[in-house]
């Protein structure tokens, strides 16, 4: 008898969770349908006019799916639809899900957010910072490297304030870097953040806000600490939890034909399906900068957690407390985006009028390189999600997904 019950209790779970994703109720959600409508109509003309070849965008609010379309195509060329099932490369959209997965140990108690990170990885203890000697000419700049004024703490992998840059610049420190980092055939994440550690640091730490490759470290980290492959961790404390089945750094076999193609911007302004970014199986290097595949439906379980205070359907992934200590702004008195700071793992919107986009304080987001978005509006108890798949990256799609969805909100 206990057996058959226990098997209607996880039969009915199951279907609530698969009924979030079926039923779609504008109003319940406090949006206007003709709002809702503009929004994809945005979307709709971007893709006629072959600005992005196709999106899946999915709102919840309330409690209540609000919004979820598949529009465009996955292919421009053979004209593939566009479904609501596709798997996407999430770039940098790995980085939360790896900033929330590094604050799990730190609730266990495996470390503080003031340690030096050398006393996990010692060789952190022996990082120079590259400055320009002073008095060198413009026209000739010298360079030398120093000792950092103050360790690297572990807040500061979080908050990219470390000191490490990404790669992603046209300067000759930044081209090496990228070459260094993702241009060499690493096995494992050990060995891409042991390259990291031989470059010099672009400023000391906690002086600037860089985005950087410090995930990477914060993903070596969960694996030293946990004594599990990052992967591993994640799938056991994150993804089965949560029922996120199409997410990881591999794709299942039988999945691939659902992964959503990529495309790149041509000189004459075209877009072009180009080869898949990054093998679908047999990758080792499970980073924190990058390197995840998920679906909307996946990430809207994140995503609708972190909006619950850390807990869904009765599973606490991470504490209330240790959330909002993630979704605060650590950077105030650092140069970055008018309206906008950064917590540990998340952009955070501090000022509305200063951003100059609808929104609210204290909602929270991160965008990834091939044009996915997601915000996590506690204000107003929303998540939003819209994905597509092309290159280069462009803030217009996020800052336009704000400014439709919120103009929808009808209570």
């Amino acid at each position: 008898m206990k057996l058959k019950l226990s098997l209607f209790l996880l039969l009915t779970w199951s279907f609530l969770i698969a009924q979030d994703f079926q039923t779609v109720d504008t109003k319940a959600a406090g949006f206007s349908e003709s709002g809702l409508d503009r929004y994809e109509a945005y979307i709709s003309r971007e893709i006629k006019s072959s600005t992005i070849p196709g999106a899946v965008s999915l709102i919840y609010r309330h409690g209540q799916l609000a919004h979820y379309e598949a529009l465009g195509y996955d292919n421009l060329v053979t004209r593939t639809p566009m479904t609501e099932d596709k798997i996407f490369y999430m770039q940098s959209m790995t980085k939360p899900i790896i900033s929330v997965a590094f604050m799990q140990l730190y609730e266990a108690g495996y470390f503080q957010l003031t340690d030096p990170v050398s006393m996990y990885i010692p060789e952190f203890a022996e990082l120079k910072v590259i400055q320009p000697v002073k008095g060198s000419s413009e026209e000739s700049v010298e360079y030398e490297y120093v000792s950092p004024k103050s360790p690297v703490q572990m807040w500061h992998l979080l908050s990219h304030t470390a000191g490490f840059s990404h790669g992603l610049g046209q300067n000759d420190y930044d081209k090496k870097l990228f070459s260094l980092l993702y241009e060499n055939e690493y096995q494992n994440i050990e060995e891409r953040v042991m390259a990291l550690l031989t470059y010099p640091l672009m400023g000391h730490p906690g002086e600037q806000w860089n985005y950087s490759a410090s995930p990477d470290v914060l993903a070596y980290l969960i694996q030293k600490i946990s004594g599990m492959s990052t992967d591993q961790y994640l799938r056991e404390n994150i993804f089965k939890p949560l029922g996120m089945d199409d997410t990881g750094y591999n794709v299942d076999p039988a999945k691939q034909d659902r992964v959503a193609g990529l495309h790149q911007m041509q000189e004459d302004g075209s877009l072009a399906p180009v080869d898949q970014w990054s093998s679908l199986q047999g990758n080792t290097i499970y980073g924190g900068t990058h390197g995840l595949f998920s679906t909307a439906q996946d990430y809207a379980r994140f995503a609708l957690m972190l909006l619950n205070d850390g807990e869904l359907d009765g599973i606490r992934i991470i504490s209330r407390k240790t959330l909002e200590l993630m979704t605060t702004d650590h950077i105030s008195e650092l140069p970055f985006d008018a309206g906008r700071g950064f917590g540990l793992g998340f952009g955070v919107h501090t000022d509305i009028a200063d951003d100059k986009l609808s929104g609210s304080p204290g909602s929270f987001y991160w965008n990834g390189a091939f044009n996915t978005y997601f915000v996590v509006d506690p204000e107003e108890d929303m998540v939003a999600i819209l994905l597509t798949q092309y290159w280069p990256y462009t803030n217009k799609y996020s800052d336009m997904m704000r400014q439709l969805v919120y103009s929808a909100i009808d209570d």
